[in-house]
């Protein structure tokens, strides 16, 4: 799986890194359960919208260093199905599977995410 990170995305981890040290090691983490289950296995992912591009996935990602609080992270999980031409000339189809992440935020200063971000992020596809 190819995970890519918005420029707004990338100023907003390091600016939370700088409070929670554990960021990057949780941010790791939750790669790992995204990989094995895109949309989420549990309460703690909702499917805000899904196309027949992408499905845009609100979660929550725990960080060893807030207690009770917890971060918000919302990605972009685009699955397409290509077909591949082998040397023999034989067509294989192939699923790449990418992940956007487009925003993380502390669930305790901002209530919502950021849906003009995320309209801006679907328009460009």
């Amino acid at each position: 799986m190819n995970f890519n990170e918005l420029p707004e995305f990338d100023k907003e981890f390091k600016w939370l890194i700088k409070k929670h040290k554990s960021l990057s090691d949780d941010l790791e983490e939750f790669k790992r359960v995204i990989t094995a289950e895109p949309l989420g296995n549990s309460k703690h992912f909702t499917v805000i919208t899904k196309n027949d591009r992408c499905a845009m996935v609100k979660a929550r990602l725990f960080c060893r260093y807030l207690k009770e609080s917890s971060l918000r992270i919302i990605y972009a999980f685009h699955c397409n199905k290509r077909n591949v031409v082998m040397t023999g000339g034989d067509a294989c189809p192939t699923v790449v599977l990418r992940v956007d992440f487009i925003e993380m935020y502390y669930q305790g200063s901002k209530e919502n995410e950021n849906r003009e971000r995320i309209n801006e992020y679907l328009n460009s596809l």
